[in-house]
């Protein structure tokens, strides 16, 4: 069981953290797209901490399971928490995939593919504006005021 309030932003709360929100942000977390490839922010990050939700700030995973997968977007092997990640079939642009979005507040944040590296060998492969970075040691980012102070 997280220890996260996984409970939707009501919708006052989402339409005030839509506002601040990029068009490209928004494009990709509301619209489901997606960023070109080797161009996000976080794709060469390698300093320690956790990638949250660009949106809500859930965090959803820890620099500790990214790894370099040569396919132009940040890659993970595992999530934060399970909880914090929802898997959806996705059959657009005529093949089939499964997407991965927040499950606390539905944004998009890439896919899943079955070809990563071991324990998971799973690839979670992310847009860099889906996610927003804590550093260790920083407190993680509490866009909704739910007294979530848990470091990084």
């Amino acid at each position: 069981m997280s220890q996260f309030d996984l409970t939707p932003p009501t919708a006052e709360q989402r339409d005030a953290l839509v506002a601040g929100l990029s068009a490209d942000e928004r494009r990709v977390l509301l619209q489901h797209g997606t960023e070109a490839p080797f161009c996000g922010v976080f794709l060469d990050n390698k300093r320690e901490g956790v990638y949250c939700c660009r949106l809500c700030g859930l965090p959803l995973f820890r620099s500790s399971t990214k790894f370099d997968s040569g396919t132009g977007w940040p890659s993970f092997f595992a999530p934060y928490d399970e909880a914090h990640i929802a898997r959806v079939r996705d059959t657009s642009h005529g093949m089939v995939r499964v997407e991965v979005v927040c499950a606390r507040c539905d944004s998009h944040l890439g896919h899943v593919f079955p070809d990563g590296p071991p324990p998971t060998y799973e690839r979670h492969c992310l847009n860099s504006v889906s996610l927003s970075f804590a550093s260790s040691g920083d407190a993680l980012a509490d866009p909704l005021g739910r007294g979530e102070t848990v470091a990084a």
